[in-house]
């Protein structure tokens, strides 16, 4: 697990350090260079500040051992970390598409971008995907939403600075309407990522199940274990990069106590080793001829 908080830390620090670069060539650009768009675009830069730093602290406190009061552990603050992103994220974007809304109706008010903010949304573009491709790859390495959130947070970013460059480009050739018009386009792709995450980590921190397909692993791996005749219920919750498992097996009514749980604590262990994801599971094993729903047809 150190290792895990060790790589999210490192391309999330990487992260700080392009956006702060980003930030302020982007509003100098924007200010010097007439663009609302390019303004727009800076401030959605300053938003992966303020994002990625809460990444850093929701892996800090899901790096936290178990304790008294936190028996299942903090993995769950990588989620709530997600959960305030996508607020973040959402306000961000209404903020931007209200400022946006008002320059339409004040295009007399509005100068002609210059060369800059066309140069630095370029540049803008090139690094954000770059940002996210490396933080997207780590993400998905380690399972974290947290860092999953703020990879898709870059590439809104460098969805945004290609909006910006075709407003402030037209913008240049005498549309000067394109240049909110961009801003505003911008505003709905931090919107569309806000709310998806938002929907993300709400359902994560009410407990959603695990996917199908990783369910049917574990089905895998109880079907082929010695002593386990038939499975009964299966629930599983995520808890934010892991999850926690309630399998129910049937196993030969005749058999002792001891018995029946040793079935049990060896596909606890298999279930453990084989899957990275799994942080605890409980087996209940259950007589054949007890089975819930009455399952069984061995």
């Amino acid at each position: 697990m150190e290792t895990r908080y060790e790589e999210a830390n490192k391309v999330t620090i990487q992260s700080i350090v392009w956006n702060i670069i980003l930030t302020v060539i982007k509003l100098i650009a924007g200010i010097f260079g007439n663009s609302k768009a390019m303004i727009a675009d800076g401030l959605h830069s300053a938003s992966d500040i303020v994002s990625s730093i809460g990444v850093l602290i929701g892996n800090y406190v899901s790096s936290r051992p178990n304790d008294r009061e936190h028996n299942y552990g903090h993995e769950k603050a990588e989620t709530l970390v997600s959960f305030v992103l996508s607020v973040l994220l959402i306000f961000v974007s209404l903020t931007i598409g209200t400022e946006s809304i008002k320059s339409i109706f004040n295009l007399d008010l509005l100068k002609v971008p210059t060369m800059l903010p066309l140069v630095v949304s370029i540049i803008s573009i090139l690094i954000k995907e770059y940002q996210y491709r490396i933080t997207i790859k780590i993400a998905n390495k380690i399972n974290s939403p947290a860092l999953k959130a703020d990879a898709w947070h870059h590439r809104s970013d460098s969805l945004s600075s290609i909006a910006a460059f075709v407003g402030i480009g037209g913008s240049m050739l005498g549309f000067k309407v394109l240049d909110p018009i961009a801003s505003i386009i911008v505003a709905l792709i931090v919107l569309k990522v806000g709310v998806q995450i938002l929907m993300s980590s709400v359902n994560e921190l009410m407990d959603v199940s695990i996917d199908d397909s990783e369910e049917d692993k574990i089905k895998e791996i109880a079907e082929i274990t010695d002593g386990v005749r038939n499975l009964g219920q299966l629930r599983t919750r995520k808890h934010g990069a892991t999850a926690y498992v309630d399998l129910t097996i049937c196993v030969d009514g005749s058999l002792t106590v001891e018995e029946g749980h040793d079935i049990a604590t060896k596909l606890e262990k298999q279930i453990i080793e084989k899957i990275d994801f799994v942080k605890g599971i409980t087996v209940h094993v259950e007589p054949c001829k007890n089975c819930p729903r009455n399952i069984c047809k061995k």
